[in-house]
């Protein structure tokens, strides 16, 4: 297998003379972590963690909308923190060998498959201030078994709980230099899994380099506002404002406040106007008042005092 390939290019058992030289990412934009043989991190003393992972892959022959090639497919998880990561883990080596360890935590999270030494690929130190050595391992599988692999996954007991599902990744890039790859090394990872990726695409002849060097490239280009890329894919420029329009918005709130004050000051005086015509409307009243009982009430009296003579008796 590739994986067995590149464990005896690393020289993973020491060999008499001068070890060869490990290989190493070469990707600009991307650091790089300290490389060291499986023999080397063996012999690193108990105050050191082990993590191992693994990748899972198989040669797809299919196009995508008939045209751009898939390559391969290659597994990743989502986390349950939702970080992209590989089916592994931690390993206690106390009671656990390497692949004993990785196998008992593949079965938590996909459930049937088991890895050997056969598919060790590289150990790298981490950065960061826990002393982790990160053993990484390939295993290069049929399309028809990695299927079987990711639906037995969706039935293992940490789905949905540790592990959010599995995804593929794509190991292509769109015409638009985005879509694709570079879209897809976007995400956040966990660890050393971008790390992880981009050696085992590289070591294993999956994604030629320049290719690889030119997806992490664009993922470090500023993206350009959504307004550019509108006018970039309809074709007309964005209008440009003119320099004084700063100084708008303070006009338009002077407009305003004049505006206000001045319907302040007419409803103020409509209000003035209202109240006099209202004082005069009473005035009038009270004067008409005694006028109308001065002038009905001598009718009033002449009927009573007409009423109030004693007629006349007739003479006898």
């Amino acid at each position: 297998m590739a994986a067995m390939g590149a464990m005896a290019a690393m020289g993973a058992l020491p060999a008499m003379g001068a070890l060869p030289p490990l290989p190493t990412l070469g990707v600009p934009g991307v650091p790089e972590l300290k490389p060291l043989t499986r023999y080397e991190a063996m012999r690193l003393g108990p105050g050191w963690s082990h993590s191992c992972h693994a990748m899972l892959y198989a040669p797809n022959p299919g196009m995508l909308f008939g045209r751009i090639p898939l390559r391969y497919a290659v597994l990743m998880q989502m986390r349950f923190d939702g970080l992209l990561g590989f089916p592994g883990g931690f390993v206690d080596r106390r009671y656990w060998s390497l692949e004993d360890g990785l196998n008992r935590v593949l079965g938590l999270g996909l459930g049937c498959v088991r890895l050997t030494e056969a598919d060790y690929l590289c150990s790298h130190l981490t950065e960061g201030p826990h002393r982790v050595v990160a053993h990484f391992y390939a295993r290069q599988l049929t399309l028809e078994e990695l299927h079987t692999i990711e639906i037995s996954a969706v039935h293992s007991r940490d789905h949905g709980l540790e592990v959010m599902g599995m995804v593929r990744v794509p190991l292509y890039t769109q015409k638009d230099r985005m879509g694709g790859l570079p879209n897809f090394l976007g995400n956040s990872f966990v660890g050393t899994a971008k790390f992880q990726l981009l050696f085992a695409l590289k070591i294993l002849n999956m994604v030629p380099e320049e290719k690889l060097a030119e997806a992490v490239a664009a993922t470090q280009k500023p993206k350009k506002p959504a307004i550019d890329q509108a006018a970039a894919v309809t074709g007309n420029p964005p209008a440009t404002k003119p320099s004084n329009e700063l100084a708008m918005p303070a006009k338009t709130g002077n407009e305003l406040a004049e505006r206000a004050e001045n319907q302040a000051a007419a409803q103020a005086a409509a209000e003035q106007a209202v109240a006099g015509l209202q004082s005069h409307v009473v005035a009038e009243q009270l004067v008409a008042v005694p006028v109308a009982e001065a002038v009905e009430q001598p009718a009033g009296l002449g009927a009573d005092a007409v009423a109030e003579q004693p007629v006349a008796e007739p003479m006898e």
